[in-house]
């Protein structure tokens, strides 16, 4: 299937139009028609090379809301028409421990990346969502409940699950108490779960400017993270801090906010982090863990969560068009809280 989007071609180099083709459909294989695409910081980072692996050219993108144009023959569950959600993975060997119990992000032989990654089959380059077309094994196609507002609901694919999953790893519920770390695109999206899920939600900020917007996104409270008394004020006092921090930054004043047997997750940050004092830590039975993004049952839960609870990411629709501007704009945090891309109105080529 022949298809065209934008793609990187250099890490120097801007986003530009890109044609090429699509795998044709295997039996258990549906075609999608792209209708919006959100915008990650994963996508930033490959672009640019940041982590020394990007493999050129690379068509970002695997934050996907579609509608089904056509299945494989053995295709049961998915039909054309349908509005599919596809996240982080593509494919997945299905057969592993891990994918066997539903966390396909985790299979031992590795997922297929929606972008970046290579094909079980034929080992060719995997391209993203920044383009009209996708085609995708059936079971990675979510079903978007109805009532999901279909413009909105690109960064749940990526953003919303790696807060997600955390949140219900960690039972998070009624009398929970939740900090959220950072209120950008996957933070404001973890406040917004945290409340629907019943829990007391406390934002933890450098600076006390970001408590209009933590409160209006549902958050009971805001923590200045830089006021000594502050912090020493608030010891002891979550059960679960979700760090959505991406850059490497000083953990130790938020294991002293957790309770006993409390438990810091970090979704943000890959690579180093600074010297940490381990004494609250034992003392305390005290957690840091690291949590990727859900597996597929995890996902399409959190999908139904959303349309229930109404919750979906606060976005600026773009056109592909100005991806590079997004881009730009993404890595000065200059965003309330994520770009999605409205696919409908790219044409092709440009």
């Amino acid at each position: 299937m022949k298809t065209h989007g934008f793609a990187a071609t250099a890490h120097n180099k801007p986003l530009s139009p890109f044609s090429f083709d699509r795998r044709e459909l295997r039996a258990n294989d549906v075609a999608i028609e792209i209708l919006y695409s959100g915008i990650c910081h994963t996508d930033l980072h490959t672009a640019r090379n940041d982590w020394g692996i990007t493999a050129y050219p690379v068509v970002p993108g695997h934050e996907i809301i579609g509608r089904v144009i056509a299945v494989g023959s053995e295709v049961k569950a998915r039909k054309v028409g349908d509005a599919v959600a596809v996240g982080t993975m593509v494919d997945a060997c299905m057969t592993c421990d891990q994918c066997r119990r539903g966390e396909e992000q985790m299979c031992r032989t590795l997922p297929t990346y929606t972008f970046g990654g290579h094909d079980r089959v034929t080992g060719e380059l995997t391209q993203g969502g920044f383009a009209k077309h996708l085609v995708v094994r059936e079971e990675f196609a979510l079903a978007v409940p109805k009532g999901l507002d279909l413009t909105r609901a690109a960064p749940l694919l990526c953003g919303g699950v790696t807060v997600y999953s955390p949140l219900r790893t960690w039972k998070v519920g009624p009398g929970s108490r939740v900090g959220v770390v950072g209120l950008g695109g996957l933070g404001h999206l973890a406040v917004k779960f945290a409340v629907g899920l019943g829990a007391h939600v406390t934002v933890l900020s450098r600076t006390k400017d970001k408590e209009a917007g933590a409160l209006a996104l549902g958050a009971d409270a805001l923590l200045v993270s830089s006021d000594a008394e502050a912090v020493k004020r608030a010891a002891s006092s979550f059960d679960v801090i979700i760090d959505t921090v991406p850059y490497k930054h000083n953990l130790s004043p938020y294991v002293s906010l957790l309770d006993i047997e409390g438990t810091l997750v970090l979704v943000g940050q890959l690579g180093p982090v600074d010297e940490l004092n381990t004494f609250p830590l034992v003392a305390g039975r005290r957690r840091i863990v690291g949590s990727p993004s859900g597996g597929l049952s995890e996902t399409q839960e959190m999908l139904e969560f959303c349309a229930r609870k109404n919750i979906l990411p606060d976005v600026e629709v773009i056109r592909l068009e100005q991806v590079n501007e997004a881009f730009v704009r993404l890595d000065r945090s200059d965003v309330r809280y994520r770009f999605v891309i409205d696919m409908t109105k790219f044409g092709g080529a440009v």
